[in-house]
């Protein structure tokens, strides 16, 4: 299998759309050119039979509901990122050097979170 890549990795999907597209009269435009982006990687990830993963930017939610919620922060990019991603994983640090890995929305996946931490090794089992 060697020369066959299996995962497509973008990372800060929206970081560049929220530098190019000020304000929210650019809005639209931001989210056309973002959805047909979202779409030319599911087409290419359709086609060449790959996984892709893409990272994303969280912002604090300063609307009149967010003081009900436990962790008031939402993913930027709305429904457009939201309704392309098959399955959303919310990552968030921990005690000490964990990270904490939560199913976000998944259609196959129930609900569920996962603690680990990293070392130099890789992924390791979470510390105490």
């Amino acid at each position: 299998m060697h020369g066959r890549y299996a995962l497509i990795v973008v990372d800060s999907a929206t970081a560049l759309y929220r530098t190019d597209y000020i304000g929210r009269g650019e809005l639209a435009s931001r989210q056309q050119h973002m959805a047909k982006f979202l779409r030319s990687l599911q087409k290419i990830c359709d086609e060449f039979g790959v996984a892709a993963v893409i990272t994303n930017q969280v912002v604090a939610q300063v609307d009149g509901g967010a003081m009900f919620v436990a962790d008031p922060k939402k993913p930027i990019g709305g429904n457009i990122i939201a309704h392309a991603s098959q399955t959303r994983l919310y990552l968030r640090k921990g005690r000490g050097e964990n990270r904490i890995c939560k199913i976000y929305d998944s259609p196959s996946l129930p609900e569920a979170e996962a603690t680990f931490a990293i070392g130099e090794d890789g992924i390791i089992d979470p510390t105490e």
